[in-house]
């Protein structure tokens, strides 16, 4: 077996019950490119091991292809079931850790999420974004900072958020003004952000094909606990894509897409006679490139 691409490069007879891993993986050519080979080598090899270790019987293969083929076939452009299967199964949050390890004191990354669309409208700190009259208002409030302190000039910060219905405005385009819950803000010199939005509420995920049946029958609820999207990116610095949970939602530590780090809980504090009926605090410390875990 090649140590580095963990493929087989000899013969190794007719294929068994035993030898199936290198039987399969003997197959690739030799050009093949390396990460490739080493990443469809070890997915046989996991695959085939599962198989071994439940002892899987043709009911439940076929079971499992008829679910990937319904997982597929309801999939559109603007739902994407695959991605809410990898969430529902912790596989999108671990991508994501393995690929965003920063150093202590950095604000953690977690999930993109389905719901995020390009082009909201660039607004002035203060402004409010939610259009549509319901919910209550909430001050978002906050800098964004490096490592060692220090303001970051020019941050471009894009929010989102659900409605007080728990809706996203793609979600009811022909009920929700253009843009609701969502705009982006730029940073002066003195790195300070703010917006009034809601307070965000938590919302199941779409429930109504493959992968809600199957949460179903784990026994799992849908939902996830009420956040408010962030996408923060500067010159300089490792994009951040992260959320803000509200402290004591019922469902942050259960959350169906397991996207609750304890340091993005946010506080959420009602405010007696202000502008608005809640204010939140965050502040957002960016990693340059270079500083990893």
């Amino acid at each position: 077996m090649n140590a580095q691409l963990g493929k087989t490069t000899a013969p190794v007879g007719y294929f068994t019950e035993d030898n199936s891993i290198d039987a399969v993986n003997a197959r690739m050519g030799q050009d093949v490119s390396p990460r490739l080979a080493t990443v469809m080598a070890c997915l046989v090899k996991h695959l085939h091991l599962f198989a071994r270790e439940i002892e899987l019987t043709q009911e439940e293969w076929d079971f499992g292809i008829d679910f990937l083929t319904r997982t597929g076939q309801i999939c559109t452009q603007e739902r994407q079931e695959f991605i809410l299967l990898s969430d529902t199964l912790g596989l999108s949050m671990l991508v994501d850790a393995i690929n965003n390890r920063r150093p202590e004191g950095a604000t953690e990354n977690t999930v993109f999420g389905p719901f995020h669309v390009n082009g909201a409208p660039v607004r002035k700190m203060g402004d409010e974004i939610s259009f549509d009259g319901k919910g209550e208002s909430c001050l978002f409030i906050g800098r964004v900072l490096d490592l060692d302190g220090k303001p970051v000039e020019g941050a471009r910060i894009d929010v989102w958020s659900d409605n007080a219905d728990g809706y996203y405005d793609v979600q009811q385009p022909d009920i929700q003004p253009k843009w609701n819950n969502r705009g982006v803000f730029i940073t002066s010199a003195d790195g300070h952000y703010s917006f009034v939005g809601i307070k965000p509420v938590s919302y199941p995920i779409p429930d109504d094909g493959p992968v809600g049946q199957m949460l179903g029958k784990l026994g799992r609820h849908p939902y996830r606990p009420a956040h408010m999207h962030y996408m923060v990116r500067a010159d300089g610095f490792q994009k951040l894509v992260t959320h803000t949970f509200v402290g004591g939602d019922p469902y942050l530590t259960s959350d169906t897409v397991f996207g609750v780090k304890k340091t993005l809980v946010a506080p959420f504090e009602r405010v007696e006679g202000g502008s608005t009926t809640w204010r939140s605090d965050f502040d957002f410390v960016l990693a340059r490139p270079n500083e990893t875990r």
